[in-house]
């Protein structure tokens, strides 16, 4: 989150094939078939891509600015022109974005992202391929825009999470009981990136995806083994949330069968001609060194239960079990109890004017009646608060807008959803915002890749210590090396840590 915009979050969205899609679960085993798909990149689809991609840069935390971008490229280039889309690389424009989540996904015209996040999770180049591959598949499928003619039927819509709506889910059916009613054109636009494809799209994209490896002269089991440190990652995310799965990105939520997926890869991989390619672990890692991880302290920072941004000097916690993700615009908050974002918007003293406009961002043309504007003062700041009730499929909902004031023009406040009633949920959250002190915020400090060579006394216990966390740190270690509490580490191996670097 970097001091946000009041720009609507989610308006460059449309079209975007998001990674968050790979969830299809109960795959049995694949079977090759032939798969029409583009044979060029139209000029329409250029346009639209050139339209949206300043836009997503810009929501997706922009550019990573490190050595790691040209070699993403790089590798990017080389399996987009696997696709047939176009034989000239410098037709797709590959992105590594300064996203803390794993994410990954594609758009018409060769626009073609993934997260440092999700770069950091892979464990070689291959990896890295099969990934950009599988979304370059989605486009080369026409898969996007088979899904916006969906979306235009179905009139399917996010509220709250729409930015990151296939990460939150339905908050126990509220929010697909609102549907359409609490909605603004950010959201409407959005709702193709937080749609999953249909399961014969996965499977085609998948196909397409271990195709491409093969050609290109990688290892196309490389999809499967990416898939299952997905799998894993999911497993310890959920941990970490408090066990709310809901609060992950989609694209590693592997619920109910992480097996299958994973089954269902190596399958397609043995159709298409087994093992062996090119796996370039080495240049990988040398690649990945370095990289930032987890989120960068500029757009603020996720430790456990808190949120901290070191520059806004602001700092709050959410409830047990409850998960945040933290984007360019908003911090959302998601549990069994209710949805919420953190953001700002214009602000010139006048906190009704404020929170008005609050409630109109969230509803859209759609008129509802908050109740009065009540004021309080939390940990010294000025506070202000208002619910409206509405009608929903699911029965009746409350929408709270509450409010702070951080001087005479600067404000932030939270957007919550809850069934009727169950505002109370998140009253300690409300009474935790405060402000950060000097000392506090210059002692946030970024997280990065190390990547290190194991030597004769190192263990993985030894190793895993040197995690820059607090909990979880084996299991932390594991993940992020595709380790499991039996594999042995051999000296001269190469493994991944997560150590703290200066600002």
């Amino acid at each position: 989150m970097t001091r946000w915009t009041t720009k609507g979050a989610a308006t460059v969205l449309a079209a975007t094939a998001a990674l968050g899609s790979l969830t299809v679960t109960g795959v049995a085993d694949a079977q090759l078939k032939a798969i029409k798909t583009a044979t060029s990149i139209s000029a329409a689809d250029r346009k639209q891509g050139s339209d949206a991609h300043p836009q997503l840069m810009a929501e997706f935390g922009g550019a990573y600015s490190g050595p790691q971008a040209s070699y993403v490229n790089r590798v990017g280039q080389n399996i987009a022109v696997q696709s047939g889309l176009s034989r000239s690389p410098s037709d797709f424009t590959v992105t590594l974005l300064n996203s803390p989540v794993n994410n990954a996904f594609a758009i018409p015209g060769g626009y073609v992202y993934v997260t440092r996040q999700l770069m950091a999770l892979m464990n070689d180049e291959a990896e890295l391929a099969g990934v950009l591959g599988h979304e370059v598949g989605h486009v080369a499928a026409r898969h996007s825009k088979k899904r916006q003619s969906a979306a235009t039927r179905n009139q399917i819509l996010g509220v709250l999470g729409a930015v990151l709506g296939g990460a939150i889910g339905d908050s126990g059916g509220v929010l697909g009981g609102l549907g359409g009613l609490l909605q603004n054109n950010a959201m409407q636009v959005a709702q193709l990136a937080t749609l999953g494809f249909s399961r014969g799209q996965e499977l085609e994209a998948d196909q397409l995806g271990v195709q491409y490896l093969r050609s290109a002269g990688y290892d196309p089991l490389a999809l499967s083994t990416m898939l299952a440190s997905l799998a894993n990652q999911t497993s310890l995310d959920a941990r970490l949330a408090g066990g709310d799965a809901r609060s992950l990105p989609a694209w590693a939520s592997t619920h109910p069968d992480p097996a299958s997926r994973v089954r269902n890869a190596q399958t397609l991989a043995s159709r298409v001609g087994g093992t062996g390619g090119a796996r370039n672990a080495d240049s990988f890692l040398a690649a990945v060194d370095n990289v930032l991880y987890g989120d960068d302290p500029a757009q603020g920072v996720v430790e456990g239960n808190q949120f901290l941004h070191p520059d806004l000097r602001l700092r709050f916690e959410v409830p047990r079990g409850y998960g945040m993700q933290n984007g360019t615009t908003a911090v959302t908050v998601s549990g069994n109890g209710g949805q919420a974002q953190f953001t700002t918007g214009p602000y010139s003293g006048d906190m009704n004017a404020y929170i008005a406009a609050a409630f109109k961002a969230v509803a859209g043309n759609t008129a509802i009646s908050p109740s009065a504007v009540q004021r309080t003062t939390v940990n010294g700041l000025p506070a202000f608060y208002s619910t409206a009730r509405v009608a929903s499929q699911s029965g009746q909902v409350d929408v709270t807008v509450f409010a702070y004031e951080f001087s005479r023009s600067s404000a932030f406040h939270f957007v919550t959803l809850t069934r009727a009633g169950g505002t109370s949920v998140f009253n300690p959250m409300f009474d935790s915002v405060r402000r950060l002190s000097a000392a506090e915020a210059s002692a946030i400090r970024p997280r990065r890749i190390d990547v290190v060579t194991v030597g004769r006394s190192d263990t993985m216990a030894s190793l895993a210590q040197r995690m820059a966390y607090s909990d979880y740190q084996t299991e932390r270690f594991q993940v992020l090396n595709r380790l499991t509490a039996t594999s042995r580490l051999t000296p001269g191996q190469k493994v991944k840590i997560v150590v703290y670097a200066s600002r």
